[in-house]
């Protein structure tokens, strides 16, 4: 993934300003940085969520400058994963429903889905929770079902915006220790927001964000 002179502002306000940098193949990348800094415009750029008003972004080859809307859906089904502090999972679908819903947006035949998403969820511990709703599982349970969900299609990228926020410390330390061994195993790169220490050491690197700006980055 590469990001290029990034610019985006919001009327006057310009809350990312000119942001360059590299991640490359499996690298686990922390965002970091106070309140207001742009880490989470950074990171909807990055998953095509916002559009920047200027510069480029790549991940796995394609920029999505200038691509139509199909193009960036297809890409954002295809090449991302997104883990939330809040979860996100549907309300109506159960934690298998859930984690097999980017698999049906890729038309995976259903053998496969099957198969996939019975051997992700023993890897993450929430096999026995396959049919229950996300209101009937606990937060670090539902969080699990989010990392499953968001490596079940084998991104090249996952984004996370302060994953363990809504956890104990108990369950945030799980967490983390999944995003860390998953994305080694299966060599996806990784580019996650947050405050935490903890959450910062997992990764290979840090950089700093301050009023829109990169103010360091480990090499």
């Amino acid at each position: 993934m590469r990001v290029d002179a990034v610019t985006k502002a919001y009327g006057q306000r310009r809350v990312l300003d000119e942001i360059s940098f590299s991640v490359i193949a499996g690298e686990r990348v922390a965002l970091t940085g106070p309140s207001g800094s742009g880490k989470t415009t950074l990171l909807n750029c990055l998953g095509g969520v916002d559009r920047p008003d200027s510069g480029v972004i790549r991940i796995g080859g394609q920029s999505l400058k200038g691509i139509d809307s199909d193009t960036l859906a297809e890409l954002r089904r295809r090449a991302i994963g997104t883990v939330f502090q809040f979860f996100h999972l549907l309300p109506t679908l159960t934690a298998a429903e859930n984690i097999e819903l980017p698999l049906q947006l890729m038309g995976v035949p259903k053998d496969e889905r099957r198969d996939r998403i019975q051997a992700l969820m023993s890897r993450v511990g929430v096999d026995h929770r396959a049919d229950a709703l996300p209101s009937q599982m606990s937060g670090g349970e539902q969080q699990r079902v989010a990392i499953a969900r968001a490596l079940i299609h084998r991104p090249v990228l996952v984004l996370a915006d302060e994953p363990t926020g809504n956890l104990d410390s108990k369950n945030g330390a799980i967490i983390l220790e999944l995003l860390r061994e998953l994305t080694d195993e299966l060599a996806t790169t990784l580019v996650l927001v947050t405050h935490s220490e903890e959450a910062a050491a997992i990764c290979h690197r840090r950089i700093e964000l301050r009023d829109g700006r990169i103010v360091s980055a480990d090499e």
